[in-house]
């Protein structure tokens, strides 16, 4: 009894030193010098600007260099100087660029965002780099939780939280649950012109046959009909007549449907919750489990994820999704907890990852993003008109806007793969940073960072977009 007494008071008198270091005065002078330094400089890149000309050779030779270390030249020609504002980045060739790609939607608080350093500072604080299987700090706990929270908001029965590396890792293990739940169930549904991800596994998954190009087959996969606007009673018809034939073809062998409720890479294809729930009733009646992918999707729509925005809370049996939020994650019911060792990784994430998405999910929520009226939708509904009036102006040059929430994209010109990435490079010229997505049409898709971008950024972006348009 003296003894336990005696580790008691000892505990109590040593204390987590952490907390100590935390609250050290000079930690807070440090933070405050940090975020004053940054604003200064942050402050000056504040428009589309174009190349030093004493830049541009050095730049070049350093784009040079890249493109051999990694096997390859990068997309585009973009080695960042170490320094952006919101939604504009500074190039190694002292160029501003407007980012409305980010990534492919990582950054939702665009560049240099001081809630970002600030994260990254606690972070470093921290004994180490990673955490993973083995060791955990506080910031994973409240990364899993805050997910779960607001998994649950309408009602969905999700009570658990897996951290990993990346979208493909959060995936693989939406795969893993449930094939292993459903035993010995092997064959997978997917909607055409999806995308899963690039590993072996989440290529075959994949509809685009070049990205599985000398790969060995490595799942059985099914494909439906995705729902297009264009004809919406048909194609919905035809996904539940090809999902009816399906299931009878192969009773209780396929594990799960997998579903992008905005097809993503496929071309910004949103489905409406008619089609998604018909579709699920269908898998839910026979016991076909439902993954739904929010690796892209995840806070850009009106809700958090978008099986809310669709009102599909009841059908989420699997949830995956990363980018905006750094770390990645897969979220699933008590009962498709597994019975057997296969969920482990020895890095859930870097400590930096965490914290800062901790950071942008909070500011998420303060700025109101999510909401019928709330900055996403206000934000897409601007962008819809700006778009669609510069199309209305020049006609047969512009196609759309497509998309939903702060996922927009258009067509150019006749839609097809070299217009589109023509006009992709005339974009870049001009300041602005998209990608592409689809084909037969290829599209150019912009993913604006949520959490900082402004009326005025659009605006900026569509003064860009009607430049290059109006030459085609």
């Amino acid at each position: 009894m003296q003894k336990e007494k005696h580790k008691s008071a000892t505990h109590r008198e040593f204390g987590l030193h952490y907390e100590s270091l935390i609250a050290d005065p000079r930690i807070d002078q440090a933070r405050a010098l940090l975020a004053e330094a940054l604003e200064e400089q942050r402050s000056k890149i504040d428009a589309i600007r174009p190349p030093d000309p004493e830049l541009i050779e050095p730049y070049q030779a350093k784009l040079a260099r890249l493109a051999s270390a990694r096997g390859g030249a990068p997309y585009f020609p973009y080695i960042s100087s170490g320094l952006g504002n919101g939604p504009f980045v500074q190039l190694g060739d002292g160029s501003v660029k407007l980012d409305f790609i980010v990534g492919i939607g990582v950054h939702g608080m665009g560049h240099s965002d001081p809630r970002m350093l600030l994260a990254t500072v606690d972070a470093a604080l921290e004994d180490t780099v990673m955490q993973g299987n083995l060791q955990h700090d506080e910031s994973s706990l409240l990364m899993c939780e805050k997910l779960i929270g607001l998994a649950r908001q309408q009602g969905a029965k999700l009570d658990h939280c897996l951290l990993s590396t990346s979208g493909a890792m959060a995936n693989e293990n939406s795969l893993k649950i449930a094939f292993h739940h459903r035993a010995p169930a092997s064959r997978v549904i997917c909607i055409d012109n999806c995308f899963a991800g690039r590993t072996i596994a989440l290529a075959a998954l994949t509809d685009r046959p070049a990205y599985r190009s000398g790969i060995p087959a490595a799942l059985d996969v099914d494909y439906i009909t995705m729902f297009h606007p264009r004809d919406p009673e048909g194609t919905t018809r035809s996904a539940m007549e090809g999902l009816h034939r399906l299931l009878d073809r192969y009773p209780g062998q396929h594990a799960c449907l997998w579903l992008e409720l905005v097809a993503g890479e496929g071309g910004y294809y949103p489905g409406t919750a008619e089609y998604f729930k018909g579709l699920c009733s269908l898998c839910r009646e026979r016991g076909v489990l439902i993954i739904f992918d929010e690796v892209q999707t995840f806070s850009r729509l009106s809700r958090p994820f978008a099986f809310q925005h669709f009102g599909l809370d009841e059908y989420a049996d699997i949830v995956t999704l990363g980018k905006i939020t750094q770390v990645c994650a897969t979220l699933y019911g008590t009962g498709l907890k597994p019975k057997g060792p296969i969920l482990s990784q020895t890095f859930t994430a870097s400590t930096a990852s965490i914290r800062c998405g901790l950071a942008v999910l909070d500011h998420l929520l303060t700025k109101h993003c999510w909401g019928d009226d709330g900055w996403n939708m206000r934000r897409h509904h601007y962008f819809r008109k700006r778009l669609e009036a510069i199309a209305a102006k020049y006609p047969g040059r512009l196609s759309g806007p497509h998309g939903e929430g702060m996922m927009i994209a258009l067509t150019p010109g006749d839609g097809s793969e070299e217009t589109a990435k023509k006009v992709l490079t005339r974009l870049y010229d001009e300041g602005l940073m998209g990608f592409v997505a689809g084909s037969n049409p290829t599209r150019l898709r912009f993913l604006p960072p949520p959490g900082v971008t402004e009326e005025s950024h659009i605006d900026l972006a569509c003064d860009c977009i009607e430049r290059v348009i109006r030459t085609l």
